[in-house]
């Protein structure tokens, strides 16, 4: 199961960070072996897909309004997917899931269907 947190309201320029925690004995589930993704939903909006990172080298990647301002990581030894995001801005305000797919090379942000398993959302709220 993948289990994020970390959410909450800030304030337009602040900092948060979620963790993404990931449990189970069966692969892919183990996030040292598994592509890890964030994504969010804003209210009336469609899923889109915000940082990923590959489990062969962990090379990420960035949705582009998001790139320079959050950083996704992972510590394996401690099976969590991490999301540090800075200078937040109410357009960031969302939902926010980790998502874990197989596979050594991350998939696109833009292909969320890809992503087999997901945990329940952590809300964000940017207020300006």
């Amino acid at each position: 199961q993948l289990q994020a947190s970390g959410g909450g309201l800030v304030q337009a320029g602040d900092s948060l960070g979620l963790s993404c925690a990931v449990s189970g004995r069966t692969k892919p589930l183990d996030a040292p072996s598994s592509c890890m993704g964030w994504f969010r939903q804003a209210p009336g909006k469609e899923r889109e897909g915000v940082a990923s990172s590959s489990a062969s080298d962990g090379s990420t990647s960035y949705e582009r309004s998001v790139k320079g301002r959050f950083t996704i990581s992972r510590d394996n030894a401690k099976n969590t997917v991490y999301l540090q995001m800075s200078d937040l801005t109410p357009e960031d305000t969302a939902i926010y899931y980790c998502a874990a797919a197989p596979g050594l090379v991350a998939p696109p942000l833009t292909l969320p269907s890809v992503y087999n398993t997901w945990g329940q959302g952590t809300l964000v709220t940017v207020s300006s």
